[in-house]
């Protein structure tokens, strides 16, 4: 046995400004925060059993000076919209003399700017942390742990420390059964971090992570965190017939949502497979309706079948779709708005998280746009919000303006609450659930603190609210409880895109006015003069 440690895990802040910060919805159901970070349980489960370990979540709990004094060591880290805190929690811990251990997806990135840190772990853990677990008992004090991008075995991945969490903050808790992506995105870092050939779990492994959580007493919803769950179908396939014995066999305790891809749609089995395991929901990327900036973003699988036709089958399979949608292509050849807003209505989509392009640190676009000299410098050092209010850090080919006015045009029109209840009442219609919800504890108070909350919502929203509402529970009232979610997310949603709509004005005031003058793009490699 290795000496024991003190390890104080803390999960940084997300950045307020940010569409996943559902914070109204989460008051609804009484938890402090939508997901727990599986991450840090995960790596407090590859730590010797005889260290011991608390966590301390900065988005759902506050961080005293006691804790850091109890602590040997503190590990940390997270993703982009969690940055700057995290620099601020290394910065805490260099100040009173605790040293700190950073990793994740950021600092996988953007290892530079975490040079204040006394350790990074680069990439994946699993295989990683031995090393250095070793040397911290050697006595070293500081060190870079590198693992090979997208090779780490998962099938070694433990059990996450699920005990850890504080499950009653949370609107969910994830698990997950995949790494990686098949396809090549080239805005996407997922494929740069976890690389193109996805890997799984083996089935016993997800099903003990299930089982740890039933243990827990959780109930409700799962969260399958995988960036593209289909990834594997081969794999999927062989999973799910175990995942439905295994809710089979516990009466159904959980619901699932998770993110795929759109030729989901085209897999009649499993999809059908997907919804009698209680999958309700996924995220898919749709990027644009917009044939051309698909093909320049290697987005070609989008254009292989028709959108609204595959959204409509997978609603129809009992699932209901999110999507992300993204302004500021270079294929762009003038005025986007209307075209994505059709598509947007046509297939009923509710939540739509329409972002500002956004070259990633470790993606084609940005090796791309360094290339060309478009890339902006600077501004790495802080983030202030996600895509929807940090986007554009580069030189686009379209006039500036005209791709803001685009976007703010979309937000306002989507998140119009006309048309918002509008798409809920249509998705109303057509999702066919085979199984009903489940009822758990809280649903009902949330449900009434919905009905109270609606009618401060902002105008002709209540109204919206009880046509959609009344609709369902006349055509099909199996799905009252999805279109129920939905419209809690409504309460975030509807301010949130009229906060991002005022801060895009600004931005087009200060263009309009000469006040805009942008970053300096960094210099292409290639045109940098070195004196002989």
């Amino acid at each position: 046995m290795t000496a024991p440690c003190k390890v104080l895990m803390i999960f940084p802040r997300f950045n307020a400004n940010s569409f996943w910060n559902y914070q109204e919805a989460c008051d609804l159901a009484g938890a402090r925060y939508p997901a727990a970070p599986l991450g840090l349980i995960t790596v407090a489960a590859l730590l010797p059993e005889n260290w011991e370990v608390r966590l301390v979540n900065r988005n759902t709990e506050t961080l005293g000076d006691d804790d850091l004094g109890w602590a040997d060591i503190v590990m940390t880290g997270g993703m982009l919209p969690q940055r700057n805190d995290a620099l601020h929690i290394i910065e805490m811990c260099r100040a009173r003399n605790r040293p700190v251990v950073v990793g994740g997806p950021d600092v996988t990135s953007s290892p530079a700017l975490y040079s204040a840190a006394n350790f990074q772990v680069l990439g994946e853990a699993e295989e990683i942390m031995g090393d250095f677990i070793a040397a911290w008992h050697r006595g070293d004090r500081q060190g870079v742990f590198e693992a090979p991008m997208g090779k780490t075995d998962v099938t070694k991945s433990p059990l996450p420390r699920f005990d850890l969490l504080k499950l009653d903050q949370y609107l969910h808790v994830g698990v997950q059964f995949s790494r990686g992506c098949p396809f090549s995105c080239e805005f996407c870092d997922i494929i740069e971090l976890y690389g193109r050939v996805p890997r799984t779990k083996t089935n016993g492994q997800v099903l003990a992570e299930l089982d740890a959580l039933y243990a827990l007493g959780y109930r409700g919803h799962v969260d399958f965190v995988d960036d593209n769950l289909i990834g594997n179908k081969k794999a999927l396939k062989k999973f799910l017939p175990d995942l439905k014995a295994w809710q089979d066999g516990k009466n159904f305790p959980f619901e699932f949502s998770t993110e795929a891809s759109i030729n989901l749609a085209d897999d009649a089995d499993l999809l059908r497979s997907l919804s009698d395991t209680n999958f309700f929901a996924i995220f898919v990327g749709i990027e644009s309706p917009d044939t051309d900036s698909l093909v320049l973003m290697q987005k070609k699988q989008n254009t292989r079948r028709s959108l609204q036709q595959s959204i409509e089958t997978i609603h129809r399979a009992g699932i209901f779709v999110n999507a992300g949608f993204i302004v500021g292509f270079d294929s762009e050849k003038g005025s986007v708005a209307a075209g994505m807003i059709e598509c947007i209505e046509d297939t009923s989509i509710p939540v739509c998280m329409v972002g500002l392009l956004y070259a990633l640190p470790t993606t084609q676009l940005t090796r791309r746009l360094r290339a060309e000299g478009r890339l902006f410098s600077g501004g790495e050092q802080t983030q202030s919000g996600d895509q929807c209010t940090a986007g554009l850090n580069f030189e686009t080919k379209r006039p500036r303006r005209d791709v803001l006015d685009d976007y703010r045009t979309v937000l306002k029109a989507i998140y119009d609450p006309v048309a918002y209840f509008g798409r809920v009442r249509r998705l109303g219609r057509m999702l066919r659930r085979g199984r009903g919800h489940r009822m758990i504890r809280g649903d009902l108070r949330s449900f009434v603190r919905l009905l109270f909350r609606i009618h401060r919502a902002g105008p002709g929203t209540a109204g919206q609210f009880w046509r959609m509402l009344l609709d369902c529970a006349l055509h099909n009232p199996k799905a009252l409880p999805y279109v129920v979610m939905t419209s809690a997310l409504y309460l975030h949603l509807g301010p949130f895109s009229r906060r991002v709509v005022g801060e895009i004005d600004r931005e087009i005031a200060d263009v309009d006015a000469g006040r805009w003058q942008g970053q300096p793009p960094v210099v292409p490699v290639a045109q940098v003069f070195v004196p002989a």
